[in-house]
Formats: structure tokens, C-alpha cells, sequence
């Protein structure tokens, strides 16, 4: 929590000094993860599917088979170990190493495996890295953070097959097909990421060299201390399983754009087109300190189809993940209950993906897969719209409470542990 003494400037200052040290690498870290990833969808369209022999239902289950050690094994380990040894180069190294082995993978069983073990290496740093970043900026500044943080899966999904296809003319090379190449080189680019992370990343406010003393005063957290009762506190909140409803519904549209553009359509302008508008409405979510109208705005924006409503899709679907991680944290009071509860919105919001991997099957209309789309983007607008009103509701109570027994910023201390249940804490609507 930034202290009210601190003047803006200061603060401001600060962030432009932490967004230079903390952004362009978190956002190299999950590019990598989504292009790996997502790459098989691109692959298949270069002769994988041929060789791999994924007719029928098979491409559906490769994609899908991901979705569960990732989902499974998302955490919150960077609460119990160091950002530059957890998010690299441990579990960049682990699934570098994967993706660089799947370019030996020529059968349906052997890309099943590997797609295991790729979800259960990547599990890690999307949750990890939402987390991370919430322990460095305030509530009313961190949708944008994560907006360019993941506006890097757009960019993954925009290049990736730009890049594939000047990969693809390495077929041949060594006795490998362009596809295995695909693998193969973006494999080994994120290991080499990796090494480079664990020299380049730094950890938290506290322990960070580019801060100096009074800048890490500014940047202070609250409730740092791990304790059960705060994992508990976030489990136990329906306030954290609304929110788990709304990624859920915001989810699928996106993994099923990353994974069936290539093969229903041109897949560059819509991930840039996402791209731009996750960066702007992430700012202006911040701008205006709100969360709830831009997550519903932008469904309505997803529904329409074709390939003109493809890019409206990704320009409407792409900016609510991060409002919505952003608002799911922020909801969230202290480190550990903020963490669980991230944890618990991606972990279990990533079952949607394999939901995804099945809805696209019967062409060229793809009623079904539109379909479901439009009814997941109702969900989560419904229950976002119920968020809303809940927050606001309780922003009133907890005001009625403050005035009734006189409490300012001055009794935080006494209620530094009550999470969002203080009288203190306002929710961002």
C-alpha cells in the first residue's frame, strides 16, 4: 500500500522507473510461453498434422491434453521462492527444453506426452508472474501492467505464424521437416531466455537494487507474512469464485482464437488489433479506476462472427483477461489471500482451454463453437454485472461502518489482517 505522505510525483516517478526495470522482460517471458504453446495449432497447418497423422478428433485432444497439468499445477510458488530462480530458469528451462524435444515427436501418443509435460512446465508463470506484479504497483495501477504483460500473447499470436513460415523454409535441414524446426528453434530461444532471466529479473520492492531506499518506503506491501488462515480466507470468499466465473467465460474465446485462427483464417490482423486494444483499454481501466464496465463492454464487442467478427473477437475478448486478473486481484486483500486467489482464477479459469480444443470442429459455419462462445461471454457478462453490484453494495457498507465508529487510514494496523472483510478496504467496481 503507497504511503499518503508521498507525493504523486514521487509516485509517478516511481512507476515509470519500475515499468522500464519490471515490463519489457516479464513480457518477453510470456510470449515465449504463449508462442510454445500455441505453436501446435501452426504447426499442424505446416505438414505436423500430416506426419503426426491428426485426423479426426486427434488435433483436438493434442491441444487439449495441455490444459490439464497446466491448470492442475498453477500456484503460488513465487510467495515461497524467488522470482529470478522460480519463473527462470527453472520452469522456462523445463519447458524450453520440451518444446525443443516435441520437434522429435512424429505420432499421436508422442505429441500427447509432450503437450503433458509442456502444460505442467508453463503452469507456473502466468499466475506467477500476475501475482508478482501485484506486489509491486496499487490496485488502481496494475491493469495496465498486466495488460502489456499479456498483450505479449497477442504479439505470439500475430508473429508466431509469420515466423513459422520463414522457419518453414529450413525443411529438410538436418532431416527435419519446417514443422519440427518450429519446435525446435523456438525451443532452444527460450531456454536461452531463461539463463538471461535469472541474471536480469529482481525479485521484490524490498531486495530490489534499481530502488533506493525511499523509493522502496513508497512501493510497501501489506500482510507479507504467510499464514493458512489467509489461503483459507480466499478459498472460502465467493467473491473469488465469481471472479473464477468470469475468466472462465472471457478464457475460452481466447484460447480458441489462438488455436483455430490458423486454420479457419489469416491470423495477423486480429492478434494485432488485440494487441492494441488490451494495451488501451488496460490504461484506461486504470484511468478510471474501473473493471466491471470494461469486461462487459468488451464481450459484447466478441460476439459477432465472420473474419471481420474474428478481429472484433480478439479486439473485444483479449483486453478483458487482464481487467479481469487485475479486478480478481484487487479484490483480494494482502499478498497471500491476492495470491490464492490468482491462483485460483487461473488455475481453475485454464480448464476452459480444454473446452476450447473442442468446440471448433464441424466447419465451415462452426455454429457450435460461435455458439458456446456467445455463451460463455454471457457469463461472464451476468456475473460481472453481479460483481458490480455486490462491490458497490459492500463500498457502502463498509463507508457507513467507517463513519459510524470514526475509522481513517490511521486503524489499517488494526485491521491489517482482515483482508477485504476490513471496513477499510473499498473494492474497485
Amino acid at each position: 500500500m503507497w504511503k499518503a505522505q508521498v507525493d504523486e510525483a514521487a509516485k509517478q516517478r516511481v512507476l515509470r522507473k519500475m515499468d522500464w526495470h519490471l515490463l519489457p522482460f516479464i513480457s518477453m517471458l510470456y510470449l515465449l510461453s504463449f508462442l510454445d504453446r500455441a505453436n501446435i495449432g501452426i504447426a499442424r497447418n505446416r505438414r505436423n498434422g500430416v506426419d503426426a497423422h491428426l485426423d479426426g478428433l486427434k488435433y483436438n485432444v493434442v491441444a487439449a491434453v495441455f490444459f490439464i497439468p497446466y491448470a492442475l499445477a498453477e500456484n503460488v510458488c513465487l510467495k515461497l521462492f524467488r522470482p529470478s530462480r522460480w519463473s527462470s530458469p527453472t520452469i522456462m528451462i523445463a519447458w524450453g527444453l520440451v518444446m525443443t524435444l516435441m520437434c522429435l515427436c512424429k505420432t499421436y501418443e508422442s505429441l500427447i506426452i509432450a503437450r503433458v509435460f509442456l502444460g505442467l512446465a508453463e503452469a507456473g508463470l502466468f499466475p506467477g508472474i500476475t501475482f508478482y506484479l501485484s506486489l509491486w504497483y496499487r490496485r488502481q495501477d496494475v491493469a495496465r501492467r498486466i495488460a502489456i504483460f499479456f498483450s505479449a500473447a497477442t504479439v505470439a499470436g500475430a508473429f508466431g505464424g509469420l515466423l513459422a513460415y520463414g522457419i518453414e523454409h529450413m525443411e529438410g535441414i538436418g532431416g527435419l521437416h519446417g514443422w519440427q524446426w518450429i519446435f525446435c528453434l523456438e525451443g532452444i530461444v527460450t531456454v536461452v531466455v531463461a539463463f538471461a532471466a535469472y541474471f536480469y529479473m529482481h525479485d521484490y520492492p524490498e531486495t530490489a537494487k534499481f530502488l533506493t531506499e525511499e523509493e522502496r518506503i513508497i512501493v510497501q506491501g501489506q500482510s507479507t507474512h504467510f499464514e493458512y488462515k489467509y489461503v483459507w480466507q480466499a478459498m472460502l470468499d465467493y467473491k473469488t469464485w465469481v471472479q473464477v466465473g468470469i475468466y472462465i467465460g472471457v478464457l475460452v474465446p481466447v484460447y480458441a482464437i489462438a488455436l483455430f485462427t490458423p486454420t479457419i483464417l489469416l491470423t495477423v490482423p486480429p492478434f494485432v488489433a488485440g494487441c492494441i486494444c488490451t494495451i488501451l483499454v488496460g490504461i484506461y481501466s486504470d484511468k478510471l479506476n474501473l473493471r466491471g464496465p470494461f469486461i462487459i463492454g468488451g464481450c459484447l464487442v466478441s460476439v459477432p462472427v465472420s473474419y471481420f467478427g474474428a478481429i472484433l473477437a480478439a479486439v473485444g475478448v483479449y483486453p478483458t483477461i487482464a481487467v479481469n486478473l487485475a479486478w480478481a486481484g484487487s479484490m483480494a486483500g494482502g499478498d497471500i489471500c491476492k495470491g490464492v486467489t490468482i491462483a485460483l482464477v487461473i488455475g481453475i479459469g485454464n480448464l476452459g482451454g480444454v473446452c476450447s480444443s473442442f468446440i471448433y470442429i464441424n466447419g465451415p459455419r462452426f455454429f457450435e463453437g460461435h455458439g458456446t462462445i456467445i455463451g460463455l461471454l454471457a457469463m461472464s457478462m451476468s456475473l460481472s454485472a453481479f460483481a458490480m453490484w455486490d462491490y458497490n453494495r459492500l463500498n457502502k457498507r463498509n463507508e457507513a461502518i467507517c463513519a459510524r465508529d470514526g475509522l481513517d487510514e490511521k486503524d489499517h494496523e488494526v485491521y491489517k489482517d482482515a483482508g477485504n472483510k476490513s471496513p477499510l478496504f473499498r473494492f474497485t467496481v
